[in-house]
């Protein structure tokens, strides 16, 4: 009922079945599917929504005079309960695109459907590289970054640094696998080396025995791939128990402002992360971090992956348009890669065959307490990585589309 009221009050509508046709004038409905109520509901959740609002609002709230509506989602963290709603949002609600959707596995399963119903998935929370690698797809673009990117931006920097040995803390679902696997991948490349690694469950509270064994490895670096309140909960039983103290160093893999701001600045300074975005880097950025915030339920800051949706957002409603209201899948995403992408967020820009969004990365460190310039001011970026560097190589990624 919570859930509901606020949606209402942020001008969202609650998706539900519909019956009937379709007519030609009904609205053209934007579906956000992602973690509303659990461990990542303030890194996606009802901000991802007021992002796409934004976006719409933006563009004029009509294409081709076509009303556009949002529509937000709940998946739980539940591969069933994401793949149904996809399925009942495209079969019987009229959504023509999902986006967001943090969860590798959910996102997995939702890049399939909508192949299957020929509409469109703009993954801008769902991180796995499998996206733009064997799974790829006409109808999918994945926006943001992806575990490689992520994996292989922030190694090269740390190892650079002397961090050459790594233990893993990995949360155990798709998302954590494959983080892993692209980090691993990179620590190897860069000359370092593994020394071992543990897993954890999906939204643990209880860190202690993992944090324990990382503390035991004797690793340079306990490098986190997990994610959202995960990714929190680690860094401060970390601090718990002293490890930075005793010399080892960690590494946010998926580090971000919504982890500095539950964590506070003085306990994550010093930690390194990468990120196409960051609300206070521009003009640009900050006239949409001051609407965004003002927009918030509660008053957050935008963080990359709802920055994501808002560019994507915009980008879709241009090729809807640029086809005159054709809203078919794989019509409306070869256009979004024939029209080069222009937002404040991300700036000029383009998408892959593969359907990989290409922008630059940049590491970002968190800043000493009190070097903030501002509330929510807690990065400065350190390096810039070119969008040619900062994403995997097209032909690595074993897509069919590219070939």
């Amino acid at each position: 009922m919570m859930l509901r009221r606020l949606m209402i009050a942020l001008g969202l509508s609650v998706a539900l079945p519909s019956t009937g046709t379709f007519a030609q004038n009904v609205p053209i409905k934007l579906g956000v599917m992602n973690d509303v109520s659990g461990v990542y509901a303030d890194f996606q959740g009802v901000g991802s929504a007021v992002a796409a609002r934004l976006a719409v609002e933006d563009f004029g709230g009509k294409v081709n005079d076509r009303p556009v509506e949002v529509v937000l989602g709940d998946h739980q963290n539940k591969v069933d309960i994401g793949t149904n709603m996809a399925r009942q949002w495209f079969d019987r609600d009229g959504v023509e695109l999902i986006l967001d959707v943090p969860n590798s596995a959910i996102a997995l399963s939702v890049n399939n459907i909508a192949r299957e119903k020929n509409k469109v998935f703009i993954a801008s929370g769902g991180v796995t590289s499998e996206l733009t690698g064997k799974a790829c797809s006409p109808n999918t673009v994945q926006w943001t970054f992806d575990n490689w990117s992520l994996a292989n931006g922030l190694v090269q920097a740390v190892v650079a640094t002397g961090g050459d040995t790594w233990f893993f803390l990995t949360s155990d679902y798709a998302f954590g696998h494959d983080l892993e696997r692209s980090a691993s991948a990179a620590v190897a490349n860069y000359g370092g080396k593994v020394v071992g690694g543990v897993r954890h469950p999906l939204g643990a509270s209880d860190f202690s025995s993992f944090v324990l064994q990382a503390q035991s490895s004797k690793a340079k670096v306990i490098a986190l791939a997990n994610a959202g309140g995960d990714t929190t909960n680690a860094v401060k039983q970390a601090a718990e128990f002293g490890l930075t103290k005793a010399g080892q160093r960690l590494a946010g893999l998926v580090f971000g402002l919504n982890n500095v701001q539950a964590l506070g600045a003085q306990a994550a300074q010093g930690l390194v992360a990468v990120s196409p975005f960051y609300w206070n880097m521009n003009e640009g950025t900050r006239a949409f971090a001051k609407r965004f915030q003002a927009a918030h339920p509660k008053h957050n800051m935008p963080n990359e992956m709802q920055a994501g949706v808002y560019a994507a957002v915009l980008h879709y409603l241009k090729a809807v348009k640029a086809l005159n209201g054709d809203t078919s899948g794989d019509n409306v995403v070869a256009k979004m890669k024939e029209i080069p992408t222009d937002d404040p967020l991300f700036g000029k820009g383009t998408i892959r065959v593969d359907g990989r969004k290409m922008h630059p990365m940049y590491l970002l460190e968190v800043k000493a307490s009190d070097q903030a310039g501002s509330p929510w001011d807690y990065f400065k970026v350190t390096y810039t990585i070119p969008a040619e560097k900062a994403f995997r190589p097209l032909k690595d990624g074993g897509c069919s589309l590219a070939q």
